[in-house]
């Protein structure tokens, strides 16, 4: 019998954790954009590399700041 192999993988970091951003506000837009796409969609994890936990609240502080009118929900393409 061969002895049991693990796939051994390194841990990634999320892009929170080299920001070392505490909490999420609906009111920081410039942090905001930069999960949006240029249409106003919000990027998933898979693309920005965040955590799940992370992901939850930008999509939720992303919400609150289109509902107070701070983001668009749909950014028109230029014709």
């Amino acid at each position: 019998m061969m002895p049991m192999e693990f796939d051994v993988r390194k841990k990634r970091k999320g892009r929170f954790a080299d920001i070392k951003i505490g909490k999420v506000d609906y009111k920081d837009d410039r942090l905001l954009r930069k999960f949006m796409s240029e249409n106003g969609k919000i990027i998933p994890r898979r693309i920005t590399g965040v955590s799940a936990k992370a992901q939850r609240k930008l999509t939720r502080a992303i919400k609150r700041a289109r509902i107070m009118a701070l983001l668009p929900f749909v950014e028109e393409a230029n014709k």
